[in-house]
């Protein structure tokens, strides 16, 4: 969350000239409703589900996959992407993730939260994080930056 998957899956995508998907985005469309809306009346069980199936109905070969930094609670979202694609984390410095997030109303696990809150969530999520193939350091790059070392991954390098 805050990390910049949207802007940098879209860039990269952009890049391979490759389609690129945002599970958040599918699910709205799917749902009819925004992701806040999704939390106030489901609750977040009900969005982690709808997540999980999303994540299993986008094109696997020669796509970018942006997921939400909660899918990889279910383990078994962790190892379908490891069996399916390459999985890159973003990492971001809780400081700048705190700044990006301030005034962003959009996320409901993230809006109006401390940044002491905000690092209890990351630190429960990190081992979780760990089992991606890559992480990327995302906090100090211009998109474009980063957006070539997400592609350095992608192309073994």
């Amino acid at each position: 969350m805050g990390s910049g998957k949207t802007t940098l899956g879209n860039l990269v995508g952009a890049m391979l000239q490759i389609p690129a998907y945002d599970l958040d985005s599918l699910i709205v469309e799917k749902e009819g409703r925004d992701i806040n809306a999704i939390f106030a009346e489901e609750g977040e069980d009900y969005f982690r589900k709808a997540e999980s199936e999303v994540l299993r109905t986008v094109p696997i070969e020669d796509a970018i996959v942006m997921t939400g930094g909660g899918l990889v609670i279910k383990e078994e979202n962790r190892n379908w992407m490891m069996e399916h694609g390459t999985v890159i984390y973003l990492h971001c410095e809780i400081d700048e993730i705190h700044k990006r997030l301030m005034n962003d109303e959009s996320r409901p696990l993230g809006s109006g939260k401390t940044k002491a809150e905000l690092t209890k969530l990351l630190i429960g999520r990190l081992r979780m994080y760990g089992e991606a193939h890559f992480s990327v350091d995302v906090t100090h790059l211009a998109p474009e930056q980063a957006a070539e070392r997400i592609l350095a991954c992608i192309k073994g390098e």
